[in-house]
């Protein structure tokens, strides 16, 4: 499978989360202070060839109500860039929730106010990639299949 390197794309932080090799977990990865596009796709450039990276998974920032956002244009050109210069693929993954449930867990954990949003956004990337590997791994859990 490989290992995927997801990222929540925010205008300061990227937060940033890998699955292991055989795509079953997500783990969090320090988050990436925004420098600018050119150096930011360089930085992700270097942890993918580094870590083993073969597909990026981007948040796909929408409105609640389905329909594209703004960010989602940046997002997409990032995105393109980001394929462009690394070689690899990149896949959308709805991240309308992530943050949410991210700083749901986080209430009341003891994280430090100036430390929050980063933990919020390398949660977010932690969340938005492990929903992905259960949605694809084939026998794994998922809650529709109860409903």
């Amino acid at each position: 499978m490989g290992r995927i390197l997801a990222l929540d794309l925010g205008r300061k932080r990227i937060g940033l989360a890998i699955s292991d090799e055989m795509g079953f977990t997500a783990q969090g990865l320090d988050t990436l202070e925004r420098r600018g596009r050119r150096d930011d796709i360089e930085d992700l450039r270097k942890l993918a060839s580094v870590r083993g990276v073969t597909q990026f998974l981007i948040g796909d920032p929408m409105h609640m109500s389905g329909d594209a956002s703004r960010q989602g244009d940046y997002t997409r050109e990032f995105a393109a860039e980001l394929e462009r210069k690394t070689g690899l693929p990149v896949e959308f993954r709805d991240e309308r929730w992530t943050s949410r449930e991210a700083e749901r867990t986080l209430r009341g954990s003891g994280v430090a106010n100036g430390k929050r949003k980063a933990t919020i956004d390398k949660l977010s990337a932690v969340i938005l990639l492990q929903s992905y590997l259960d949605s694809v791994r084939p026998g794994s859990f998922q809650m529709e299949q109860w409903q």
